[in-house]
This record gives structure tokens, sequence and C-alpha cells, in this order.
């Protein structure tokens, strides 16, 4: 019963964010424009801005891709990709440790044998497993809820997504930046 507590409080939490955003109109100023501008504009303060929204737009539901398509028409490709990497990065922080309070190990508690196998899976090896997943579903949003309330140890979550992350960012700098140049914008 306390597990399913704990998912309710996470449930809440996330629908409350994604609500509040909402209601204010703030979701909605989450677009390929004013990243782009934000990051053009303030170059320093901007790029803080950039890793804090990416971070809150994790929360909510905001794909990564859009953040990282922003920087790689804001700052090219190379540069680019370092501002999506470090502002994943923090995202997939700042996600695991505010799930993690939240919702502590909830899927551990969980009487259901497809979760226990899944665990059992991820335990036997926690790294592999998490940098299979990043490169696969990179920054999803429902990916770092379910490692937060895993009960994954912190040093395997951070590693596994600084080591998971790199390829698949790359890949879709080099896309976005062809698609750019391809469509003559940025």
């Amino acid at each position: 019963m306390r597990s399913s507590r704990r998912l309710l409080l996470v449930m809440l939490f996330l629908l409350g964010l994604f609500a509040l955003f909402e209601a204010l109109g703030l979701r909605a100023q989450f677009n390929l424009d004013s990243l782009q501008a934000l990051i053009l504009l303030h170059p320093v303060s901007g790029l803080l801005l950039f890793i804090l929204l990416f971070a809150l737009g994790n929360l909510i539901q905001i794909p990564g891709w859009i953040f990282l398509a922003a920087a790689v028409l804001a700052l090219g490709r190379v540069y680019g990709g370092i501002a999506t990497y470090l502002a994943a990065s923090v995202s997939c922080v700042f996600t695991y440790f505010t799930i993690r309070y939240l919702g502590g190990d909830a899927l551990r508690e969980l009487d259901n044998r497809l979760a226990k196998r899944l665990l059992a899976g991820l335990d036997r090896h926690p790294l592999a497993s998490i940098i299979a997943l990043r490169m696969l579903f990179q920054t999803v949003p429902a990916l770092n809820y379910a490692l937060a309330l895993s009960g994954v140890r912190f040093r395997h979550y951070l590693a596994g997504t600084l080591l998971g992350l790199p390829l698949p960012i790359a890949l879709y700098c080099l896309f976005f930046d062809y698609l750019a140049m391809w469509l003559n914008i940025g």
C-alpha cells in the first residue's frame, strides 16, 4: 500500500506541474524559436536558462529533441551538442532526485511479476542496462521516472546517463545540422 501512495504522489506532482505550466501559458514557450532566441540573445545566462528549462521541460513532458534542435541551430552542431549533453545530463540528475525524493523506490515494492523480472535484470547489470536505455530512449521522461523509482543507485544512474547519451546526441546533432542546411535555416 505504501508504494501505491508514493506512486500516486509522484503522479499528482507531475500532473500538477504540467497543469501549472499549461495554465500559466509557460508550456507553449518551450518551442524551437523561443529556445533558440534565448541562447542567441544571452550567451552565458541563456545557456544557464537553457539548462534550467531543459530540466523543467523534461518534468512536464517536453521532448528533448526540441532543446537539441534549438541548440544546434543557435550554436552549431559541436557547441550545440555540448550544450545539449550538459543540459540533458543535468536534467536527468534533477529528475532523478526530484522523483526519488517523492517516490523513493516505489517500483521495488510492487507485487508484480513483470516488474520484479525487469528490476532483477537492472540489478544484474545496472550500468550496462542504463547505458543501453539511454542510447535507445535518451532523456524520455518516463525512463527517468522509472529509473528513479527503481531503487537503482545514483552512481549507476549517473554513469549510465553520462556514457549512454553522447552517441545519440551526436547523431541527432548531425541530423539537425544536415536538416537545417537542407532547409536553409539556422
